[in-house]
């Protein structure tokens, strides 16, 4: 009977293990909004980190969190640190490309609860006094995030925050008076 019931659990393992390596090794979560404000606007709040505690989701996750700034104040090189509760972790973003109005690249890296690097993009497209703001986040999956992602939605979860600090970042921008 013992026998048994190891070479089930065993079975059931191998069967686990099959089916987490199945899984995609790469990931990608992507949100757009359409905001109506020029692209300078919306650009300014993304390019400069000192501007994301009024927008991310994530801020409002942990104000006590540890938050500190290095590099430039804005644009390429600007980096964001921070360590904060289980829900927001440690870790840090460093902006690794910054074009005016169109596109600024960040480099993601992730201390806790686990370890990982991964990419987040804003792209910015004008239309007149529209801009489609698209805050996109890509990366690899290892055997554990593979593991996890079978339990849990990653394109949910994390595109859920895109929406939320979108929404907030909109709000900020639509508020601003025009010249």
């Amino acid at each position: 009977m013992l026998k048994k019931i190891l070479i089930a659990v065993a079975a059931i393992v191998v069967v686990f293990v099959a089916v987490v390596a199945m899984q995609p090794s790469e990931f990608r979560v992507v949100r757009s909004a359409t905001m109506s404000t020029p692209a300078p606007a919306v650009f300014a709040q993304v390019n400069d980190f000192h501007n994301w505690e009024a927008w991310s989701p994530w801020a409002k996750l942990d104000p006590a969190a540890k938050n500190s700034f290095e590099g430039p104040s804005a644009g390429t090189g600007a980096i964001f640190r921070w360590a904060g509760n289980n829900q927001v972790g440690e870790g840090s973003m460093t902006i690794t490309e910054s074009r005016p109005s169109d596109l600024i690249r960040i480099k993601l890296e992730f201390l806790k609860p686990f370890a990982a690097t991964n990419t987040a993009e804003f792209t910015f497209k004008s239309d007149g006094d529209q801009t489609a703001v698209t805050w996109g986040m890509a990366g690899k999956n290892n055997f554990i995030s593979k593991a996890i992602c079978l339990f849990m939605n990653m394109d949910k979860m994390v595109g859920g925050k895109f929406e939320e600090g979108l929404a907030a970042m909109k709000s900020i921008v639509e508020a601003v008076p025009r010249q």
